[in-house]
C-alpha cells in the first residue's frame, strides 16, 4: 500500500490543544451564563457582537420591517431554495410510520414518532449571513411538527441580517432573537429570565458554538457535532485541476480552521491541483481565510488503487465528500463514513449548503462514522408501548417474565408478573417463587 502526502496540516495533537482552549472558554460561559442568566447574554453580545438592543427577541413589527428590506429576487430564491429543502424533508418523514403488531394472541406492541416539544435552531451570520441554515434547521423542525420554534442568529454588521430574519420566518420560526455565539445556544438550552429552555439544540456553528453544544449534551439534546466544515474532493484524472481547487478552496474560506482533502491516485492531478490553488488565492475575494484554512488544515494525499482511496476517506471521514472519479456509484456503495456525498463533477458541495434540498447540517470531527446529519427524523422521538388485551395472554406472559426475572435475582420483579399469573391465570404462585412451567418442555 503506498499512501503519499504531497501536503499535510496541522497535526492531531496541534489541533487537541486548540480543542483544549476552546472547552474552557466554552465552560466559564456556560457558568456564567447559568449563573447570571440575561445580564451574562447582553454582556456577551455586547462584548462579541457589539450589540445590545432593548430586547433581543424581534417583535412582529420589526420582523416585517427587516422582511421588507429584501428584495424581489432574493424573496424567491429563499422560497425556491426552502421548497426544495421542505420537499426533501417531507419526503424523509413520509418514510417514518407509526407501527403496531400483535406479536401473539392479545399482545401487542408498537411504537410512535412524536415531535421533540420544543427546539433551538442556530443560525450562523457573524461573518457571512447563513441565510440556508435557517432552512435546514427552522424549515425542517416545522415539517416534524415541532410546535415550539426558537431561533437564533447574531447581528450583521451591527443589525440584524434581513435575509436570514426573512428565511427563519417563512421558516416558521415562532420566536427570533438576535443573538450568536455561546450566549445564543447557552441562553436557549440553560434559559434566561426573557427565554424559556428548549429541548433540542440544532444547527451548525463555529468551533465555540460547537464545543458548547457538547457541553450542553444532556441537559438539552443536540443535533450532532456540527463543527467548521470539512471538505474532501476525491478524484481521478477524469476532472482536471480547476474542478478540484476551485471546490476545496470553496469551503476553507468558511473559517480558519476548515479542513479540506484532495484524495486522488493521480500525482499528476494533485501536484496541478496545489498550483491551481496558489492561483486561485491571488484573486479569491475570501483569501484571507481560505488561505489560513488550506496553509492549516489543507492536505493532498496521493493513493495508488481506488481500493485505498476508499479506505483513506473512510478513516477521514469528512463531513462534504465531493467525488468525482470514474466510478462514482462504486464509492456511493462503498463508502460508510462520511456526512454527505456530492457525485460527480455536475453537482458540488455548494449545491446542498444552499438550495438543492439536502441538509447541510452535517457531522464533522469523524463523527460520521457514527451518525448522518441533520433531517426531519432528528426531530422525532420514536416511542414504543405495549398492552396485554386478554387473560390468557396476561397469564402466559406473566410466567415467562416471571422465570425470567428469578433467573436474574429480581424477585420484586418477578411479583409484577405473578400477581398477574394468579389474577388472570388462576395459578397460585407462591410469593417471592416463580412461576411453574405448564409442561415439562416449557
Amino acid at each position: 500500500m503506498t499512501i503519499e502526502y504531497l501536503k499535510r496540516g496541522k497535526s492531531d495533537a496541534e489541533r487537541g490543544a486548540d480543542d483544549a482552549k476552546t472547552r474552557g472558554v466554552v465552560e466559564a460561559t456556560l457558568r456564567d451564563i447559568e449563573e447570571r442568566g440575561d445580564v451574562a447574554v447582553r454582556a456577551l453580545s455586547e462584548k462579541f457582537d457589539g450589540y445590545a438592543p432593548a430586547s433581543f427577541r424581534l417583535s412582529v413589527a420589526e420582523i416585517d420591517a427587516l422582511i421588507a428590506k429584501v428584495s424581489p429576487r432574493e424573496m424567491a430564491d429563499i422560497k425556491f431554495a426552502q421548497e426544495n429543502v421542505r420537499r426533501f424533508a417531507q419526503a424523509q418523514r413520509d418514510s417514518m410510520t407509526d407501527i403496531e403488531i400483535e406479536m401473539m394472541p392479545g399482545v401487542i406492541l408498537g411504537h410512535k414518532n412524536i415531535p421533540v416539544q420544543s427546539v433551538g435552531c442556530y443560525v450562523p451570520g457573524g461573518k457571512f449571513p447563513m441565510v440556508a441554515s435557517a432552512h435546514m434547521s427552522v424549515a425542517t423542525a416545522s415539517v416534524a411538527g415541532v410546535p415550539r420554534i426558537i431561533a437564533c442568529t447574531p447581528p450583521f454588521n451591527g443589525e440584524p441580517n434581513p435575509a436570514v430574519i426573512a428565511a427563519m420566518h417563512l421558516g416558521g420560526a415562532h420566536e427570533i432573537y438576535v443573538l450568536g455565539g455561546i450566549q445564543a445556544v447557552g441562553a436557549m438550552a440553560i434559559g434566561t429570565e426573557t427565554i424559556d429552555p428548549v429541548h433540542l439544540l440544532v444547527g451548525p456553528g463555529n468551533a465555540f458554538v460547537a464545543e458548547a453544544k457538547r457541553q450542553l449534551f444532556g441537559r438539552v439534546g443536540i443535533d450532532l457535532f456540527a463543527g467548521p466544515t470539512e471538505t474532501m474532493v476525491i478524484a481521478d484524472e477524469t476532472v482536471d485541476a480547476e474542478l478540484c481547487a476551485t471546490d476545496l478552496l470553496g469551503q476553507a474560506e468558511h473559517g480558519y480552521n476548515s479542513p479540506c482533502v484532495l484524495l486522488t491516485n493521480s500525482r499528476k492531478l494533485a501536484e496541478e491541483t496545489l498550483a491551481e490553488i496558489d492561483r486561485l488565492l491571488e484573486i479569491l475575494p475570501t483569501a484571507d481565510t481560505a488561505r489560513v484554512s488550506w496553509d492549516d488544515y489543507g492536505e493532498v494525499i496521493v493513493c495508488d488503487t481506488y481500493d485505498e482511496m476508499l479506505q483513506v476517506a473512510d478513516d477521514i471521514a469528512s463531513e462534504h465528500v465531493q467525488v468525482m472519479t470514474d466510478r462514482d456509484d462504486w464509492f456511493l456503495e462503498h463508502m460508510t463514513c462520511y456526512g454527505a456525498l456530492f457525485l460527480g463533477p455536475r453537482t458540488n458541495v455548494a449545491n446542498g449548503d444552499k438550495v438543492i434540498g439536502t441538509n447541510h447540517t452535517l457531522p464533522t470531527k469523524k463523527a460520521g462514522r457514527y451518525t448522518g446529519g441533520l433531517w426531519v427524523g432528528k426531530y422525532l422521538k420514536t416511542h414504543s408501548y405495549q398492552k396485554i388485551t386478554t387473560d390468557a395472554a396476561a397469564a402466559e406472559m406473566g410466567a415467562y417474565g416471571s422465570r425470567l426475572c428469578m433467573l436474574e435475582g429480581f424477585v420484586g420483579h418477578a411479583e409484577q408478573c405473578n400477581v398477574r399469573v394468579r389474577r388472570y391465570g388462576g395459578v397460585n404462585v407462591p410469593y417471592g417463587a416463580g412461576a411453574p412451567a405448564r409442561n415439562a418442555a416449557e
